[in-house]
């Protein structure tokens, strides 16, 4: 059986972000969901000098390590002044400098959501372009506007939004299916 996590690019307890990917990840079939939060991953703010003086902390390895043994990540990115969450760059930072493809080749649903009409649609765009540099492999995107109005009770209730996520999670885990017949790269 397939392993993925899912998790928010937030540090929120209330986060609509992981109530989004905990969502996504429900109705990915046939899988083991991991549902994670980056407040179980607190770090020091990143700094060269602080790398150079104590390595890279303890908690950026684990969530490295989860990626790692996962076969998939969900992924959902709160938007703060049109750029990734702090709590989510930071963990973003360490965990670079210690695997420079952060993402592992993992096929991923990269999401975003947000109480206003655009749906975190620049911290998207943002995430779109830097991602495949750091090894991710987007197989799919969802964008969910007007968080309040449109998900409910653990679910979207908006019935176009509900079908556009289901296409996405569709084909995050037909990815996750042709991964497993592709010759690895060392079986290459």
């Amino acid at each position: 059986m397939k392993h993925i996590i899912a998790f928010a690019g937030s540090n929120s307890s209330k986060s609509i972000n992981k109530q989004l990917s905990t969502y996504a990840a429900s109705l990915v079939e046939d899988v083991k969901s991991t549902i994670l939060d980056l407040n179980d991953f607190e770090l020091p703010v990143f700094g060269v000098d602080l790398e150079k003086k104590e390595g890279i902390p303890e908690n950026a390895q684990k969530l490295l390590n989860h990626i790692k043994n996962s076969d998939g990540i969900i992924l959902s990115l709160a938007e703060h002044n049109g750029a990734y969450a702090t709590v989510f760059k930071n963990i973003f930072d360490w965990m670079s400098r210690a695997e420079q493809k952060t993402f592992m080749g993992k096929p991923m649903l990269l999401m975003a959501a947000s109480p206003g009409g655009r749906g975190g649609a620049s911290v998207l765009a943002m995430a779109k372009d830097r991602f495949p540099r750091h090894n991710a492999k987007i197989v799919a995107t969802f964008s969910l506007p007007n968080f309040y109005e449109n998900f409910a009770d653990g679910e979207l209730i908006n019935a176009s939004l509900n079908t556009e996520l289901e296409t996405a999670t569709t084909a995050f885990q037909q990815a996750l299916l042709t991964m497993a017949t592709e010759p690895s790269e060392d079986r290459k």
